[in-house]
């Protein structure tokens, strides 16, 4: 197995990781340690340097995903990513009405765009064998990423 991480340009780092942390739920330091943890997490706490938690990198608390990094860079984002982020605060339970999923999605847009984010636009069809309704939103420094 081959660990990586997602390393995401920023002008503001701490600012990044805040609004992340928020939007998914994870945490500024590297889970607890365990019976056969990875290599990796040990790697990350020996660099906290005495540290209780990173202001620029972020750890699913489960240990499962990958380990982001917000890494300083001096240029402003230019131009649509290549890569984003799609959230699912609905699970994608397909038992969920379409009225239920909207509430959920628009319930977790609403929570970042308080953070900072940005609506950019709604999709939304209501055919009954497929219906769809995602967000596709931007985070406080102009990354874009869906809610579904």
């Amino acid at each position: 197995m081959v660990f990586w991480q997602l390393t995401i340009d920023a002008n503001d780092p701490e600012r990044l990781a805040t609004f992340w942390q928020q939007a998914l739920g994870w945490v500024s330091a590297p889970p607890g340690v365990s019976d056969g943890e990875p290599t990796w997490w040990a790697h990350y706490r020996g660099r906290l340097g005495g540290r209780d938690a990173f202001t620029d990198r972020l750890f699913d608390p489960a240990g499962v995903g990958p380990a982001l990094w917000f890494q300083q860079v001096p240029e402003a984002k230019a131009g649509k990513n290549r890569l984003h982020l799609d959230l699912y605060p609905t699970a994608r339970d397909d038992s969920l009405s379409q009225e239920r999923r909207i509430e959920l999605i628009d319930a977790k847009a609403a929570e970042l765009v308080a953070l900072g984010a940005t609506v950019k636009h709604r999709v939304r069809d209501d055919n009954p064998a497929d219906p769809e309704y995602y967000l596709v939103l931007q985070d406080p420094e102009g990354n874009e990423f869906c809610i579904s």
